[in-house]
């Protein structure tokens, strides 16, 4: 930071003034930015949080002139950035060749959706070589040891290999460890982070957060944070910029803003950030009290449903990959992504799986769907066993149990308007034509908060949180007995999110649906869920009530993950985790080597945590 001697100038690495920010032809055109001005101190952490579409990103990609791109154009103001070499330039004026200098070596941006910002033919590894070749001259050799540098310091598993892989063959979060890996080899001036750890669990977000305060403190780099997750500006930033409809409406100091808030938007958008340990002491999922039942919660219901017949069952479910290598593919190595999950999911009940990116979350819920195949174990939906049904067996099935996808860009038909995407499950089953599908469509986007005119929109006009609510739309459309939210959540503002949480909890209400909640976010699984189960390297280490996970919890991994959700707190200062040294688990391994799978003990009322752990081990399992 700057000492007071110093002018002003000097001390600022950014600054925006009266940025202005437009969409559409000329004769109608549309305003995302309106007259935007802040400033980046050197070596500060600067927040920029509000709902979806509030302009948030549109700011991120505007500093990038990216903007230009995807048919937005800057109207107005300027862009002063403090280049590496002392000069200072307007970003507004540059051309394009001195903007591709500017971007990822002095300039770095980590995009909110990692599936869409990877090329897929690509290994990771060449797409970090290829950054550092690019901008800093490099050997291929050297390039590709920076490479694999990065996905050490940014704590993927098994690095070594995770550099040979292809984005479609890692987890959500994986592609997100890959991203921010990307965006930090080059060590640039300015890190503009757009959701960086949405897409990650606790204990990873954790590590990430520290590694870009390592990072600031070792280069003296200055970070533009955009995030929903207020937890993450306690523990990160230093100022804060509340932004909505494309204006700033509040600025000051992180302390200030979040303990003092001056806006009725910025009181809004605290109101309903989830707590950790809101719960606590309550038996049952419960609504959001202050984002559209200002008279408070509904009451309680118990809405699960005959606990002797399960709607799913699980019965040692394995699903492995193969790994091969060489000039003939012989097999080397298999992914153990699941291993023998026994569970059970009542009608009308929300179960959570929790656990790091990359512990097989999302891989089970695939598997249930048959998306992909196990290789073991049984799957019974409805008493019937579909482990190896038919794929016009699997017909109905796939109508009553639907899937809500981890990257909503990457799900949807970028060349079909939504409101097609929403009504395609009710084509595919036969279950609506005609002008019924159109009402039903324009309901359904009322329920997930859009008006309905958003029908006649392509994905790629809308924002990251508004295309998640498209797909939870599609979901309901074929009124399912099973949804697999598969991080359904994770990309929505705090507010959205909240709404989200209202209509599910509504929905499970009104006609018993199911879910299988797959998410990192411990305190929206503390508001949502009956049942939570932990997972780690595809096994299930603890599961029981969502009192005996978030308020007793007994195994250590539960408790580590516990411990490491941000709190919305400025005044409360954490304590840095300690990066953490060696070899990461990982459930790669060779053909023959078997994992060793602990078996579940009781603890009472349907309690149970692997053995190993009552027996004192310190973590999960080899």
């Amino acid at each position: 930071m700057c000492d007071d001697g110093q002018l002003m100038e000097t001390c600022n690495l950014l600054e925006v003034a009266d940025l202005s920010v437009a969409v559409g032809s000329r004769a109608e055109p549309v305003t995302l930015i309106d007259g935007l001005s802040f400033r980046l101190r050197r070596g500060e952490t600067l927040a920029i949080v509000g709902e979806s579409g509030s302009g948030k990103s549109v700011t991120a990609l505007s500093i990038l002139r990216l903007i230009e791109y995807g048919g937005g154009a800057i109207t107005g103001g300027s862009i002063s950035f403090a280049r590496q070499s002392g000069a200072v330039v307007d970003l507004v004026r540059q051309s394009e060749p001195a903007m591709r200098q500017i971007r990822g070596a002095e300039i770095s941006m980590i995009f909110q959706e990692p599936m869409t910002s990877l090329n897929p033919v690509l290994t990771v590894g060449q797409q970090i070589a290829e950054a550092v070749s690019q901008h800093q001259g490099t050997s291929e050799r050297k390039a590709r040891a920076v490479a694999l540098s990065m996905m050490e310091l940014v704590r993927m598993p098994s690095p070594a290999r995770a550099v040979n892989r292809y984005p479609h063959e890692l987890s959500g979060g994986m592609r997100q460890r890959v991203m921010i890996g990307m965006a930090l080899c080059c060590r640039p001036s300015l890190l503009i982070a757009d959701e960086p750890t949405t897409a990650l669990d606790a204990t990873i977000q954790a590590q990430i957060l520290e590694l870009i305060r390592s990072l600031q403190r070792e280069t003296g780099m200055s970070v533009m944070f955009i995030t929903h997750d207020m937890g993450v500006v306690a523990e990160i930033a230093d100022s804060v910029i509340v932004m909505n409809r494309g204006k700033c409406v509040e600025t000051g100091a992180v302390a200030d803003v979040l303990t003092r808030p001056r806006h009725d938007y910025t009181r809004a958008l605290l109101g309903a950030v989830p707590r950790l340990g809101s719960m606590r002491g309550r038996l049952l999922p419960a609504r959001f009290e202050s984002v559209d039942s200002p008279a408070g919660p509904i009451s309680e219901h118990n809405t699960v449903k005959d606990q002797n017949l399960p709607l799913l069952r699980l019965d040692r479910l394995t699903t492995r990959f193969d790994n091969h290598e060489g000039l003939f593919g012989r097999l080397h190595s298999r992914v153990h992504a699941v291993e023998q999950v026994s569970l059970d999911l009542h009608e009308g009940e929300t179960l959570g799986l929790v656990g790091e990116s990359g512990c097989g979350k999302s891989t089970l819920g695939r598997s249930i769907l048959r998306l992909v195949h196990p290789c073991g174990g049984k799957i019974e939906f409805l008493g019937s066993d579909i482990t190896n049904a038919s794929q016009s067996a699997l017909r109905p099935v796939r109508r009553d149990i639907q899937y809500v996808f981890q990257d909503p860009f990457a799900s949807l038909d970028p060349r079909r308007k939504v409101g097609y995407s929403i009504a395609e499950p009710l084509r595919a089953h036969g279950l609506e034509s005609g002008k019924p599908v159109k009402l039903r469509v324009e309901d359904l986007l009322r329920k997930v908060g859009l008006p309905p005119e958003f029908a006649e929109r392509y994905p790629h006009e809308l924002s990251g949180g508004q295309r998640q609510r498209i797909c939870i739309a599609r979901a309901l459309a074929p009124s399912p007995k099973l949804i697999i939210a598969d991080e359904s959540v994770a990309a929505l503002d705090v507010s959205i999110r909240a709404q989200i949480v209202n209509l599910l909890i509504d929905l499970q209400q009104e006609i018993g649906i199911a879910y299988l909640f797959i998410s990192h976010d411990m305190a929206i699984v503390e508001r949502m869920c009956h049942r939570v189960a932990v997972m780690y390297l595809g096994q299930i280490v603890e599961i029981g009530s969502r009192q005996d996970i978030f308020e007793n919890p007994r195994h250590p991994y539960t408790k580590r993950l516990l411990a490491a959700v941000p709190v919305a707190d400025a005044s409360r200062k954490p304590t840095p985790p300690a990066l953490l040294e060696g070899d990461i688990p990982s459930p790669v391994r060779r053909v023959g080597d078997e994992p060793i799978v602990a078996p579940l003990q009781s603890l009472g009322n349907g309690h149970f945590v692997a053995a190993h752990a009552v027996g004192g081990m310190e973590l999960g399992p080899a």
